[in-house]
């Protein structure tokens, strides 16, 4: 466990996920959809029940190459990591992340934290060997962010989003951890 101590004189909390905290992780997950357009889902559209999200926490926490890291502060959910590795030998050593914070913590920090601790994890692992993302094309917060922690841009996904009758793409980026 990592303590993050914010300058308005928050205590964050940034650990790995455990099955006890299911519901804690789908409210904040639908509250999550409504704040940001830059998320693979909207407001109402996550839809994963208690239970689903109980065994995806528990199949997390023991397999070697995935992980779910949450921020919270006085044990609510302010922010989450999730990644996945490949379920075959042949690409368990790489994997796809994604990452959310609450609107109230934004420019805070909380993001960059939990990638820092995903990119020491995958080093520590000896299993992940490249950590990949997509990051929408027009959130340059995060690409910039993203280019500081030494990820590179590998390539254009176009189209990848479709909201409010609009196309956006995104950008691949990943980082090699050995």
């Amino acid at each position: 466990m990592k303590t993050i101590y914010l300058k308005n004189g928050d205590t964050v909390q940034l650990r790995e996920a455990v099955k006890e905290d299911a519901t804690e992780l789908v409210a904040y997950l639908q509250k999550i959809g409504g704040e940001s357009d830059f998320l693979t889902f909207g407001s109402g559209e996550f839809s994963v029940s208690v239970s689903d999200e109980e065994a995806i926490l528990v199949e997390s926490s023991t397999t070697g190459n995935k992980i779910m890291l949450l921020s919270l502060v006085e044990n609510k959910v302010i922010g989450c990591l999730h990644f996945e590795g490949g379920a075959r030998p042949r690409v368990q050593h790489t994997g796809e992340f994604g990452v959310s914070v609450l609107k109230d913590y934004w420019d805070k920090g909380i993001g960059t934290e939990m990638v820092q601790e995903l990119i020491q994890w995958a080093k520590a692992s000896k299993i992940i060997r490249k950590l990949n993302l997509r990051v929408r094309s027009d959130n340059a917060r995060a690409i910039r962010i993203y280019e500081r922690l030494g990820f590179i841009r590998e390539g254009l996904i176009t189209r990848e989003f479709f909201i409010s009758g609009e196309f956006y793409d995104f950008i691949y980026m990943g980082q090699n951890v050995d």
